[in-house]
């Protein structure tokens, strides 16, 4: 296993990227797009995975990347909850839709076990040492 150094070495952090530009393209298309309120929500959402992992990162403490992370699948969940009502409104197809959901179901599990396993560590982070 290699060593993380940066945020940018976490799959957990490269998924929620990925994800982001989904919902970005998503999010462009006309009708979407008209959608100035619920672009807003859902761009953010996907945006807060992100920056969030990356905030808690950065803060050199399991204990605060610990609350980054659950910040971080919280917001996997608001994003999950906006595809369905952009699948409603009908401004995504179904198969966009399924996409996307599985990507922030991926993404929930993976926060989760990286959760646990930084609740279970030794190791306690750089600020610590």
């Amino acid at each position: 296993m290699s060593k993380v150094e940066r945020f940018e070495d976490l799959k957990i952090w490269q998924l929620a990227r990925e994800l982001c530009l989904i919902i970005h393209k998503l999010t462009i298309k006309d009708q979407f797009s008209r959608d100035f309120k619920l672009v807003g929500q859902i761009n953010g959402s996907s945006g807060s995975i992100m920056d969030n992992i990356a905030e808690g990162f950065e803060r050199d403490g399991n204990k605060e990347f610990i609350q980054f992370l659950t910040f971080s699948k919280g917001s996997c969940g608001e994003t999950r909850s906006q595809l369905y009502r952009a699948l409603d409104y009908q401004y995504i197809t179904q198969e966009e839709f399924d996409a996307a959901y599985k990507m922030t179901l991926e993404e929930s599990k993976m926060l989760k076990s990286f959760i646990q396993y930084l609740k279970d560590s030794e190791l306690k982070g750089n600020r610590f040492k």
